[in-house]
């Protein structure tokens, strides 16, 4: 438990501690220079029996891939493909990516079959969300799990042998117009909203280029004066990017994790003036049945007499003073002083939230 609160310290004053310049590109990205998704159905073959033997999605998709060169099967007829597997593949198209490119995609079963070990995928088109072809995906299977099964029914299984990646397993068929060189303005976005960073971002920005070149319209966004040309606009993006701001503190906050019992709590939160005791209650009962024999020849029969002996123990707890403006280190000082364990701590953080001490917003996830 100890451990546990200690490591709880230690981030919260590495957040705690001065903040370090940062460079704006690792705040947010310039609007429109996103990742595109892109998604594709295909058939996996070459299994070793592992495949999803009589699913139609598999068959179907077989008979698909067979009349691209002239052939069709069998009226009536649907092959029992314990070699083929249908599989969706999933794969993102990064800003300014060119045809003729490569892109690593993931690939998944969707049906029964128990591995995709040693499966080659089959040429298969990636989809955007407007429905238009992307990308051309092929290749052999890079498996990291591994399933075993044995005659008597048990089985093994490491990681997911149902989903494997391609390394380079698509070639880029068409680009995504990003749109950024002819936009009458450029748009800096933030990851994380914060009115004081976007201020920042924007008065280092005009201490750079000139007064009045960059305006933060909200907490998230930066609006930039920009040159015609694209050639000029990346250079000027490179030269915004690489500027450095010291990033507003974060917002006081205490994460807890009811499942599995973790807290962190970050560098900024404080307590207010509170009185803290936190006891434990053991309530322990014994049962010491007693047998009472009769005396010999009386004619008595031995029965069992229930014996209960309660006992309540209450392991006292000394009260502890968090004072006004309390710091992390204070708080898990006290609570480590305490004895509390994990579910305690939080338990405790709980009631100061009630109490209105806890200066921080309290997340349970």
């Amino acid at each position: 438990m100890r451990a546990l609160l200690r490591i709880i310290l230690l981030l919260g004053l590495a957040l705690g501690a001065p903040a370090q310049a940062e460079r704006i590109k690792d705040l947010g990205q310039f609007d429109g220079l996103r990742a595109n998704q892109l998604t594709g159905y295909g058939v996996v073959v070459g299994l070793s029996g592992t495949g999803d033997d009589s699913l139609d999605y598999s068959t179907l998709g077989v008979k698909g891939a067979v009349s691209r060169f002239g052939l069709s099967l069998p009226a009536g007829i649907n092959p029992a493909l314990k070699n083929a597997a249908a599989v969706l593949i999933t794969a993102e198209l990064p800003p300014f990516a060119k045809p003729g490119q490569r892109l690593d995609v993931t690939v998944s079963a969707i049906g029964k079959a128990k591995s995709l070990r040693g499966g080659t995928l089959v040429l298969a088109p990636l989809l955007g969300a407007a429905g238009q072809i992307y990308a051309m995906s092929q290749g052999n299977l890079v498996i990291g799990g591994l399933g075993v099964d044995a005659a008597d029914g048990s089985k093994t299984i490491v990681n997911s042998p149902t989903a494997g990646r391609i390394e380079g397993g698509a070639t880029i068929e068409r680009s995504v117009e990003t749109g950024f060189a002819s936009k009458p303005e450029l748009i800096f976005n933030l990851t994380d909203y914060d009115l004081t960073s976007a201020r920042l971002v924007a008065e280092e920005i005009n201490r750079s280029l000139g007064a009045s070149a960059a305006r933060a319209v909200d907490g998230t966004s930066i609006r930039i004066n920009a040159p015609a040309g694209a050639e000029a606009r990346v250079a000027l993006m490179s030269r915004i990017e690489n500027l450095e701001i010291v990033p507003a503190e974060a917002p006081a906050r205490v994460i807890v994790n009811a499942r599995t019992g973790t807290v962190v709590i970050n560098g900024a939160v404080r307590v207010g003036p509170a009185a803290v005791t936190h006891g434990k209650l053991t309530v322990r009962i014994d049962e010491e049945p007693q047998v009472s024999q009769p005396a010999p020849f009386s004619g008595g029969r031995t029965v069992v007499t229930p014996s209960s002996a309660i006992e309540v123990e209450e392991q006292g707890s000394p009260m502890f003073l968090l004072p006004r403006g309390a710091r992390l280190s204070d708080i898990v000082d006290s609570v480590n002083r305490l004895g509390a364990s994990p579910g305690d701590l939080v338990a405790i953080l709980g009631a100061l939230k009630q109490a209105g001490a806890l200066r921080a917003e309290l997340i349970v996830q």
